[in-house]
């Protein structure tokens, strides 16, 4: 199987005044397409700096990230903003709905940036709500919606795209246990379609729904485990 991300001796250091903060301290990495994989960490650990080297919001000090077969550690902004619109679909803790909007419309705003024309917006947009459960909420608010049916308005619009990669960051951070339950489902069933799909979180019960975990400590790779 295809490796669909490949980290070389990835190092991300960041200024503090005088001083540098050697934050990733030399990471190799390789996940195969269609993997579902768990990063965690402690605080301080730099999971989330890996997260937003994975997810192409931010550029290593050194080392390569070779992403489908594209080397983006070296690519300018621009560049980068066009991986994350076409390779990577997001899903954050606290869900980044927009409050005005319907659950369709939510959904199907990265399509605009991607210049798909409407009619075929809405058809791709309804198809992926209803894979996550919501053909009866399309129409309806973020504010209408439990915070569960938020998460899968999410969810959603992070696979409307047909990314190659799911970056879950806490999905289920806001979300009591019964509905952090479901959405763990979820992303078992999206995994199972053929999507990869990388989630970062501090709960081991979560990161349990992963087939690999990956655990990072004072910049580095603690252990890495398949189950």
């Amino acid at each position: 199987m295809e490796e669909i991300i490949k980290l070389h001796d990835i190092r991300r250091d960041f200024p503090l005044g005088s001083q540098v903060v050697k934050v990733l301290k030399g990471i190799d990495l390789a996940v195969k397409r269609n993997e579902y994989v768990a990063l965690m960490g402690p605080s301080g650990s730099g999971k989330s700096t890996l997260m937003n080297l994975l997810g192409c919001l931010d550029t290593p000090t050194s080392g390569e990230y070779w992403l489908n077969g594209q080397d983006v550690s070296k690519m300018t902004d621009n560049d980068l903003a066009e991986v994350r619109n076409t390779e990577i679909g997001f899903v954050f803790q606290t869900f980044n709905l927009l409050p005005r909007s319907t659950a369709l419309e939510n959904v199907a705003l990265p399509l605009v940036y991607a210049g798909m024309a409407n009619k075929e917006r809405i058809e791709r947009a309804q198809e992926v709500l209803e894979q996550v459960g919501l053909a009866d909420r399309m129409d309806h608010r973020p504010n209408q919606l439990s915070g569960g049916q938020r998460q899968r308005v999410a969810v959603a619009r992070a696979l409307v795209n047909k990314p190659s990669i799911i970056l879950a960051d806490e999905p289920t951070g806001n979300l009591d246990s019964k509905t952090s339950v479901e959405i763990m489902n979820l992303f078992g069933e999206i995994q199972a379609n053929g999507n990869t799909v990388i989630l970062v979180t501090h709960e081991e019960d979560i990161a349990q729904h992963a087939k690999r975990i990956i655990r990072l400590r004072d910049g580095l790779i603690e252990s890495d485990q398949t189950h």
